[in-house]
């Protein structure tokens, strides 16, 4: 009599053992997916981004986040923090596109520095305006570094060049500095460039 009250519990717990396990298998199931959910968004950052021309208002661009071969990448969306030529700024993107909202009254330069857990990522664009549209091109940190090198060392190799030389650094650093490039960003973006190439 003792055995079977025995037996009958070890049934009657059985089952509700099975019930309970059961349970846990989808709580755990589904903390799974969560978690899961959870690493996969954390995985999306900003690595590249390009500037484009904003098509739905005038004098403002547009900056489109995009993989190593351009294509946009559309499952970027959120608000993401990006420093504007030295200011902060947030930048809500949807769908890879983020509008920056401030106005852009002549040629400039524009440089964009997005930081998060993984690194930081800089890009320096100058903005051609012309006829009420807006061009973006980007500049190499290379560029940077080539222009006033080549001239030294054409005013080095050739000395009735050194004042040409002398003129053309003095012209390009005018143009730099008249564009909105200031030194600091000037080499913020080597030091930048260099960094990603070790």
């Amino acid at each position: 009599m003792y055995k079977s009250s025995i037996a009958s519990g070890i049934l009657n717990d059985g089952k509700v053992d099975i019930d309970f396990m059961m349970i846990k298998k989808a709580f755990c199931l589904l903390l799974f997916l969560v978690f899961f959910g959870f690493a996969e968004a954390a995985e999306i950052h900003l690595d590249q981004f390009i500037l484009k021309e904003n098509p739905f208002a005038k004098d403002e661009i547009a900056v489109v986040a995009c993989d190593s071969a351009g294509n946009v990448l559309e499952n970027i969306n959120g608000l993401f923090n990006f420093t504007v030529n030295g200011f902060r700024e947030e930048l809500r993107f949807e769908n890879g596109t983020a509008f920056y909202h401030h106005k852009l009254e002549k040629s400039s330069f524009l440089y964009l520095k997005h930081q998060d857990d993984f690194g930081s990522h800089g890009r320096l664009f100058y903005i051609y305006k012309h006829d009420s549209k807006l061009d973006p091109y980007k500049i190499s940190w290379k560029l940077l570094v080539a222009i006033p090198i080549i001239l030294i060392l054409l005013g080095y190799m050739f000395k009735r060049f050194i004042i040409i030389a002398f003129v053309i650094f003095c012209l390009f650093s005018y143009f730099n500095y008249h564009g909105g490039l200031s030194l600091g960003t000037f080499f913020e973006t080597i030091f930048d460039g260099l960094k990603h190439l070790f």
